[in-house]
């Protein structure tokens, strides 16, 4: 069993907390948080042992009458590996004290490709991460970008994909952002930094992004459109392709899916947890090739879609599966339809 430990237990930290807890081969050694809240309490409800950042953080979890296990410094050595889902930029520090006990450790995308050297996403590069010490997970939006574009770039060859991006305001939880009743350029300079964080797992083909954010919370769309060197290129073959496609999920508007609310709704009635959709949600009646470019439309769960990825960057850092063998294992284990 692979002892796994998760530094943060947030909107990333206990999705990742609960896939690690589903798996066959992994052991959840523990979980850690800052503040004594309903998260908190919800983690020792479901029986996972619960760290505190330091001593100050213990004092607040004991003055709310919660019963935590230790410290982060005391959780670290009990794993094999660390996912680290801290809060943006806290990575760097992060890794002085995985590398203080020797632990491998699995980064979000929320800090630079740098900090692990090697940034992941399992159908694009899981045969580099094999043995490393550290990866990074990509961000939501790169995660998906990187599955259809690396599908796309295998059997046509892409050279050069445009992609605009309509970005959640903030997640759920978040009640004090914005924007309310209005559209904001996220960044009004291009690219954004959606494109060349593709180009981290995907860098034979330029992307160039564009982002907007708008007011809702659900999930990000993207509108994309993706040059081809094949000629020979249909909509029929690509439809086909993305039909084989892991961690790609077909609607289409004529069965109701109107909205990314509608995709919400969708995994809310398939009972997945916290409504998560992990896969890449494309519309299969907006997909149309004219002459060598590809058009479509893709919906991506900014809360949930990396969680496989961490999954998979675990046993691909353990060197315990192969891609396909672990990709399986993780996609039976979350309900993930592909």
């Amino acid at each position: 069993m692979i002892k796994v430990a998760v530094n943060g237990f947030s909107v990333i930290g206990r999705r990742i907390a609960d896939a690690v807890a589903a798996q066959p081969d992994m052991k959840l050694v523990g979980v850690s948080k800052v503040k004594a809240d309903y998260k908190a309490a919800r983690a020792i409800e479901k029986g996972y042992n619960l760290f505190s950042l330091d001593d100050k953080a213990a004092k607040s979890f004991a003055d709310a009458g919660m019963k935590i296990t230790g410290t982060v410094r005391e959780m670290i050595p009990q794993a094999d590996i660390v996912l680290d889902a801290s809060p943006e930029d806290s990575g760097p520090e992060n890794k002085k004290l995985y590398e203080e006990f020797g632990k491998k450790a699995v980064f979000q995308g929320g800090e630079e490709d740098s900090t692990a050297g090697l940034s992941f996403v399992a159908q694009c590069n899981f045969e580099k991460a094999q043995g490393r010490q550290y990866v990074r997970v990509v961000s939501c939006n790169s995660t998906a970008l990187c599955r259809v574009l690396h599908s796309l770039d295998e059997t046509f060859g892409v050279s050069k994909a445009r992609v605009v991006i309509a970005r959640r305001a903030a997640d759920p939880d978040e009640v004090t952002k914005g924007p309310i009743d209005s559209v904001v350029l996220d960044p009004v300079s291009i690219p954004s930094h959606h494109g060349p964080d593709v180009n981290t797992v995907l860098p034979n083909f330029p992307v160039i992004s564009m982002a907007i954010k708008v007011p809702t919370t659900h999930m990000h769309l993207h509108s994309l459109i993706v040059s081809v060197k094949d000629k020979s290129v249909s909509t029929q073959k690509v439809i086909e392709k993305f039909e084989k496609t892991p961690r790609l999920m077909f609607v289409t508007s004529k069965a109701g899916f109107k909205s990314t609310s509608h995709i919400i709704d969708m995994a809310r009635d398939l009972g997945r947890p916290r409504n998560d959709v992990y896969e890449s949600v494309v519309w299969k009646d907006s997909v149309k090739v004219i002459d060598d470019e590809v058009y479509f439309f893709m919906a991506v769960h900014q809360e949930a879609i990396v969680t496989p990825e961490n999954i998979d960057a675990i046993r691909a850092l353990m060197r315990t599966h192969e891609r396909s063998e672990s990709m399986a294992i993780t996609d039976r284990t979350l309900g993930i339809r592909s």
